[in-house]
C-alpha cells in the first residue's frame, strides 16, 4: 500500500475513532516529533531523572517486581 493511501485509511479511521483513540493516535505521533522533550521538562523533574539513573548506575535501584509485590495491593484497592 503506497504511502498517499495509508494516510487516507488513517484518516478515516481517526474520523471514525473515539476520544480514547484519537488521544492515543494523537500522543504517538506527538512523541514521534523531531522536538527534543527534554528541554521542556522542569529542571526539578529532570534532576530526578539523572539523579534516578545515576542509582541505578550504582546497582542502588530496586526491580520493577520487587516494587509492585510491595505495593500492587494499594493500586488494586482502588
Amino acid at each position: 500500500m503506497r504511502t498517499a493511501e495509508m494516510r487516507k485509511k488513517a484518516k478515516k479511521y481517526i474520523d471514525e475513532a473515539d476520544d480514547h483513540v484519537v488521544k492515543m493516535v494523537y500522543s504517538l505521533l506527538e512523541a514521534d516529533r523531531e522536538d527534543d522533550w527534554w528541554k521542556d521538562l522542569p529542571p526539578e523533574v529532570k534532576k530526578g531523572i539523572l539523579r534516578a539513573e545515576k542509582q541505578l548506575s550504582e546497582g542502588k535501584g530496586k526491580p520493577h517486581e520487587e516494587v509492585m509485590k510491595k505495593y500492587r495491593s494499594f493500586i488494586t484497592s482502588t
